[in-house]
């Protein structure tokens, strides 16, 4: 099959366990993208958290996407337009944030320049700045502050106080929004029907392209639907479990190029 789009998630699969892409793996990409391949970042984190690692592997000049927030938002990297967004329904956030009045939980959200949370700081409330390495505004009075539109609503706060609100809010919001933990200390609340494999096809609409020409690659449970919807999908030597159950191809993991070595043997001419 010839491939003509390559997504990946970025932590645990484009990058290793020191959060570097490795020479060779960059190499492979930078090559596949001269063959006339084009890559897709899809990731979970706010587009300001992945244009660096677009940059490093100049996708703005080949023609590359975002996928940022699990889907929520596709951007074009050579034009910065945004292709594909799914926006969270303000009219639910009033009553999460009467839900969580009594908790210790951080909530966040973001513009296109800043993180917004509210002023119940915790241990966890620093480490999304920390990754996007952009300000964070805290806000005595959070729905009056958040006057623009958003994707995602972040949690962060102490795993089994997450563990306690997830399951409160995923029964309040079953079949209105995604609710689902993507580390011990965030819990993610997304618009219902949001994921990489559900949006990915938005995409591939829009560039005339067919799932069978897509290979994704990643190593977690919010690349399941992204792994599941590819003509290939490859899942990490370091991953779930369950991602190797359903993926087409087990390749070595983060930490052995396992994303070179998959270009090599099926991409790359």
């Amino acid at each position: 099959m010839d491939y003509k789009l390559i997504a990946l998630d970025i932590d645990g699969t484009l990058t290793n366990s020191r959060k570097e892409i490795t020479p060779r793996t960059r190499y492979a990409l930078l090559e596949a993208q001269a063959q006339g391949k084009r890559l897709i970042l899809a990731s979970g984190r706010h587009p300001l958290g992945v244009l660096p690692i677009a940059q490093d592997l100049r996708m703005d000049s080949y023609g590359g996407y975002i996928m940022s927030f699990n889907g929520g938002k596709i951007i074009e990297c050579a034009t910065g337009r945004t292709m594909v967004t799914k926006l969270f329904p303000r009219e639910y956030l009033p009553d999460i944030i009467s839900v969580l009045q009594d908790s210790n939980i951080t909530v966040i959200t973001w513009d296109d320049k800043r993180i917004y949370a509210n002023n119940k700081v915790n241990d966890y409330t620093d480490v999304e700045k920390d990754v996007l390495k952009i300000e964070m505004v805290t806000v005595d009075d959070f729905l009056s502050s958040i006057k623009f539109e958003i994707n995602k609503i972040l949690l962060a706060g102490e795993p089994d106080e997450l563990d306690e609100y997830q399951k409160i809010l995923g029964k309040r919001y079953d079949g209105l929004l995604e609710v689902y933990k993507s580390a011990p200390y965030f819990l993610e609340l997304m618009p219902f029907g949001v994921s990489k494999g559900s949006m990915l096809p938005l995409l591939l609409e829009k560039l005339g392209v067919t799932r069978d020409e897509l290979i994704a690659f990643g190593d977690h449970y919010n690349d399941m639907t992204m792994i599941g919807y590819a003509g290939m999908g490859v899942a990490m030597g370091n991953g779930e479990p369950e991602i190797k159950k359903i993926a087409n191809y087990v390749c070595e993991s983060n930490d052995e190029d396992g994303i070179a070595q998959t270009l090599q043997r099926f991409v790359l001419k």
